[in-house]
């Protein structure tokens, strides 16, 4: 369908067919009862975020999109991807009582990773991000000091390990409220040793903001 702005990249039709169909938790995003209420899993062993927004699962079309994004060069499929978290955002704020935030976060590349890419897909849906919410961002707040191994091809209890003092904060965050942008969070062990260490660090609360939360 025609497009009334061409820079939103997605028609309202597509995004409306985006909507999540089922019932997740607020805080770890997983499938759940009740949509206003932590979960079983979340009430038994809490995750360090407080809480995640997701546009959908990771299912077509999303899922091809994302992957265009990430290995396909098709970088200019960023700013249409942050205008569906950015509507999700504004969704959970409307319906969850979403706290606003101080700053964005990206999750950060090992720098020989960056360059093959040529680009960090979560530094490019954090931009558009922080300028449309009036929030700060500063692409150099997180680093990844060590290469590690390629998360989908780990286990959850590989994934954790691998991650394990992989990041450094670079900038104060004591007293902010701070939200950690991914494309995809599957098991979550890269956004919780993020939010563990922006937590330790002094930050006030940490939300995950996904593209897609694998159910």
């Amino acid at each position: 369908m025609p497009l009334a702005l061409s820079a939103w990249g997605v028609c309202s039709v597509c995004t409306r067919s985006l909507e999540r169909r089922i019932t997740t938790c607020p805080q770890c995003g997983l499938p759940a009862a009740n949509r206003d209420l932590p979960c079983g899993r979340c009430l038994k062993k809490s995750p360090p975020w407080s809480a995640l927004v997701a546009v959908d699962d990771y299912v077509p079309p999303l899922s091809g999109l994302i992957h265009a994004l990430k290995f396909s060069g098709q970088s200019s499929l960023a700013q249409p991807l942050a205008r569906l978290l950015l509507l999700a955002v504004l969704q959970a704020r409307r319906t969850r009582a979403l706290p606003k935030i101080d700053m964005v976060v990206n999750v950060p590349l090992y720098r020989r990773r960056h360059w093959r890419r040529g680009y960090n897909q979560s530094d490019l849906l954090c931009r558009p991000l922080a300028r449309w919410l009036g929030c700060c961002y500063d692409a150099s707040a997180l680093t990844r000091v060590h290469a590690t191994a390629i998360q989908h091809q780990l286990n959850a209890r590989l994934r954790k390990r691998n991650l394990k003092n992989a990041f450094r904060l670079e900038l104060p965050v004591h007293g902010l409220h701070i939200a950690i942008v991914d494309d995809v969070v599957t098991t979550g062990s890269t956004v919780a040793e993020l939010s563990r260490l922006l937590l330790q660090s002094g930050a006030a609360s940490v939300q995950v903001w996904c593209l897609c939360r694998t159910l």
